[in-house]
């Protein structure tokens, strides 16, 4: 019997194991998978090895099974059993079909929400864009924020007492820029509006690829300026705006902000609430060139389905790591992220956007700006259409938190 001691750098340090000319490694490291590879020569009491799966290192090292830790939420799973593949998104082989499917799978979502009776609805048709078209602004709110005497009352109170007036939410829909609208987010919209107090203006962007970058984030733009510059009549507070948008919306959401960094919007945004956000064309290109990540067995929106989006969104170069494409088409891309307002983040542990909003996160730190992230294990993207499941019930009471807080 001939023994040899191997080492392979692990995450956390080095790990030992035994193997013999036999392939057979010692029981008290039996985590380990090693597989003698008789077709290779090798040099006398030298032993050659290969690693049982897709993955082959070099002979001569050995690598400890990696736990297979992604799994399902209980309560999701619960959730999800009788509904089968109606989670799943199917493939989409143009923009027009993956517009439907969202669409409609998006009100269908929100539709379980009870209706807010409280809650007001009023459309502003005169968002001027930066190409001179007209885009709106759906305003949400109680009876008592819109009645002018009541408004204009409490406005004056709080600028007796604070100098200003009530805070804002600028909201802005997921979809991945090619899909979604307002009306679908009615029930949402709402809800927000009723249990955070605050008044919810949505924003009706242009979407791709009628309407490709820099239209989208630039809609986003006009439209936080418009609410910027009709605060006074509207009742509100311009220093305390705050930006919030889910998928594609927010990933608008992060440009929308960049954009008001850099062109020097006064008051600048209070706060940016990002929502499984759509963040890194390139992120599904890498997704795609690897074909092995455990989360594809997850995903809700085939990888190609993302990767279709943003070609609509970008153009040809998408997912091209050395492309020409502006960090404020793909906010992932800026290099500098200093001075950007306080930022919430949550994704779900098995989305694909995870690790995009993960590194996002990060580089903000890194930035010196004010984060709170949530990686919530156990869900895909798209997971708040199981209401009422506590994963769902514990980010919506966070995400409505800071909204709150403006």
């Amino acid at each position: 019997m001939w023994l040899k001691t191997l080492k392979t750098r692990l995450k956390h340090g080095h790990e030992v194991i035994e193997v013999d000319e036999e392939g057979n490694i010692a029981p008290k490291t039996n985590d380990y998978v090693v597989v003698w590879d008789k077709t290779k020569s090798r040099q006398e009491n030298e032993p050659m090895i290969t690693i049982e799966g897709a993955l082959i290192l070099p002979h001569g090292t050995a690598v400890k099974r990696l736990q297979k830790t992604l799994r399902y939420d209980e309560e999701y799973v619960a959730w999800w059993e009788p509904l089968g593949e109606k989670t799943r998104m199917p493939p989409c082989e143009t923009v027009l079909e993956f517009r439907q499917y969202n669409n409609a799978s998006t009100r269908a979502a929100w539709a379980q929400l009870p209706v807010e009776p409280t809650i007001q609805r009023v459309r502003y048709k005169d968002v001027i864009t930066q190409d001179g078209d007209i885009i709106s602004v759906t305003r949400f709110m109680t009876v008592a924020q819109l009645s002018p005497a009541t408004t204009e009352m409490k406005s004056s109170i709080l600028r007796s007492e604070t100098g200003a007036g009530l805070p804002s939410v600028l909201y802005v829909h997921g979809g991945g820029m090619v899909a979604g609208s307002v009306d679908s987010m009615t029930a949402q919209l709402a809800r927000l509006a009723a249990v955070s107090g605050v008044q919810v203006f949505a924003v009706e962007y242009r979407l791709a690829p009628e309407f490709p970058a820099p239209v989208p984030a630039e809609d986003c733009y006009a439209a936080l300026t418009w609410l910027h510059s009709h605060a006074a009549e509207l009742g509100l507070d311009r220093a305390r705006i705050g930006i919030m948008g889910d998928g594609a919306g927010g990933g608008l959401a992060a440009a929308t902000a960049l954009l008001a960094r850099d062109r020097g919007l006064n008051p600048p945004l209070k706060s940016q609430v990002l929502i499984s956000p759509m963040l890194d064309d390139r992120a599904a290109a890498n997704l795609a060139s690897r074909g092995d990540s455990p989360l594809l067995a997850f995903a809700t929106m085939p990888l190609q389905s993302i990767r279709m989006c943003w070609r609509a969104y970008l153009g040809p170069g998408a997912g091209q790591s050395n492309g020409d494409i502006s960090p404020y088409a793909v906010p992932a891309r800026m290099s500098d992220l200093r001075g950007l307002p306080a930022t919430y983040i949550d994704v779900g542990g098995l989305d694909l956007f995870r690790n995009e909003c993960a590194e996002f996160a990060q580089r903000l730190v890194e930035a010196d700006v004010q984060v709170e992230f949530y990686l919530l294990p156990g869900v895909p993207h798209g997971f708040e259409a199981a209401t009422n499941i506590g994963v769902t019930r514990r980010a919506v009471r966070e995400r409505f938190r800071w909204a709150s807080n403006l």
